[in-house]
């Protein structure tokens, strides 16, 4: 009985991860965003491309 508990406890500790590293990618997503619109209603271009590189990385399946 001890072991199944251990594993279960592994189990939701992995949940636990996922869900979190989920949460902190669509935070820094969205942060992103922000920031993106912000270099467009500035005429930043550079920052712009910059911005827009760094989502593309965060969005792309690993």
């Amino acid at each position: 009985m001890g072991r199944m508990n251990v594993s279960n406890e592994a189990l939701l500790g992995l949940i636990a991860e996922l869900v979190m590293d989920d949460a902190m990618r669509k935070y820094k997503e969205n942060h992103l965003y922000q920031q993106i619109d912000s270099a467009l209603a500035e005429g930043d271009e550079a920052t712009f491309l910059a911005l827009t590189a760094e989502l593309k990385s965060i969005q792309s399946p690993s």
